[in-house]
């Protein structure tokens, strides 16, 4: 019987996820390798394989966990959202603000998700009914699907099939990009952040 994984495992695999992430947004993921995420972590390239026999392996770990973290974030949204009794509006209005305060300590993850799922193989495992890459897509269409769920409740004059699509990617588009200019300890928070983009969807720019 296999020895059981001990915490230390499981917090030494996050650790290389967060350094591996760093080695990809900052490198490409192309570019890094695994001598430079070895490195980066202050171990050899012996011990990373240890942990992870690849590159790829490195990255469907974090993405297979990150994705389902955006998951689960969407899933207690609605439990917050029928346990404090929100309208549909506020609960709209605290998803964005859940996923944004997720965006604050996860930008390289995000950087992957964004850039890198293409890197992941599309041929289905053994045992496994789809590709990596599949499982990886499937799921932010998931999130994807989850917005427009909770746009349609919270603007159901405002969202028709046809505009549905639209206006959810122009809402993830405000809070999906801001890795690339929005740091955290400047000058407007991702809660200050989170804040403005509930006013332009309440109200616009009038």
């Amino acid at each position: 019987m296999a020895r059981p994984k001990s915490s230390q495992h499981e917090l030494k695999r996050d650790a290389i996820l967060d350094i591996a992430a760093q080695c990809f947004a900052r490198q490409s993921y192309n570019a890094a390798s695994m001598n430079d995420i070895a490195a980066a972590t202050g171990t050899s390239k012996a011990r990373l394989y240890h942990y992870y026999d690849s590159k790829e392996a490195i990255l469907f770990d974090l993405l297979d966990r990150y994705t389902q973290r955006l998951l689960v974030i969407v899933g207690e949204t609605e439990a917050t959202a029928q346990r404090r009794n929100l309208d549909e509006r506020a609960a709209l209005h605290e998803l964005v603000r859940a996923f944004l305060a997720e965006y604050e300590t996860s930008a390289t993850r995000h950087v992957a998700l964004l850039h890198d799922t293409q890197f992941l193989s599309d041929a289905a495992s053994a045992g496994h009914s789809m590709s990596q890459r599949e499982l990886i897509l499937n799921r932010q269409r998931d999130v994807v699907s989850a917005f427009t769920r909770f746009l349609r409740r919270a603007y159901p004059e405002r969202l028709t099939a046809a505009n549905q699509t639209a206006i959810t990617m122009m809402l993830m588009g405000m809070i999906n990009w801001t890795f690339t200019w929005l740091r955290p300890g400047g000058p407007l928070s991702y809660a200050a952040f989170a804040d403005e983009v509930i006013a332009m969807l309440e109200k616009g720019l009038a």
